[in-house]
């Protein structure tokens, strides 16, 4: 099974990919989708273009996002929800089942606490995935999401058949 884990946010929106055989997960690549334009309409538009560019090359069979968290800046909430909307919509464009998982779930399936900090995420990234190199903290906390939904996910979810609407 092949999974996209994906860090929504607006500026730099994370991702990354591992192959799950049985109990043994292997790293893909990873990366970081720049939103780029003035205004958020154009922004979103090309995290959308990115993705959509990310799930061409590399064919998930699921997908996994990271569940927003409601801040003191209501505001900033609701940027960062729209990205998120864009990390629903291009696995679910493939017919692709996107799992969500909570922060604190993520960092206590990784790291094994679910208070942990960016640098023991990224460790712990680099130890269950022995010569990745996480393009950002971003990207790592994007495979993190990959590695939470590799041992959370029902063999059940997946491809369901592929399609391009």
């Amino acid at each position: 099974m092949r999974v996209l884990g994906i860090d929504p946010g607006l500026r730099n929106l994370g991702w990354g990919v591992i192959d799950v055989a049985g109990s043994r997960l292997s790293h893909v690549a990873n990366g970081v989708c720049k939103s780029r334009g003035d205004d958020m309409a154009a922004r979103l538009l090309s995290l959308y273009q990115q993705l959509t560019a990310v799930f061409e090359a590399y064919a998930p069979d699921t997908a996994a996002v990271e569940q927003t968290f409601v801040n003191k800046d209501g505001a900033g909430t609701l940027k960062l929800g729209q990205a998120r909307g864009v990390a629903v919509l291009v696995p679910a464009q493939f017919g692709v089942s996107v799992g969500e998982y909570a922060p604190n779930r993520v960092k206590k399936t990784v790291v094994g606490v679910g208070h942990a900090d960016k640098a023991q995420i990224g460790h712990m990234v680099r130890v269950q995935l022995p010569g990745c190199d996480p393009a950002s903290a971003d990207a790592a906390d994007a495979l993190a999401i990959a590695i939470c939904h590799a041992h959370h996910a029902r063999p059940a979810q997946g491809r369901a058949e592929r399609q391009h609407a």
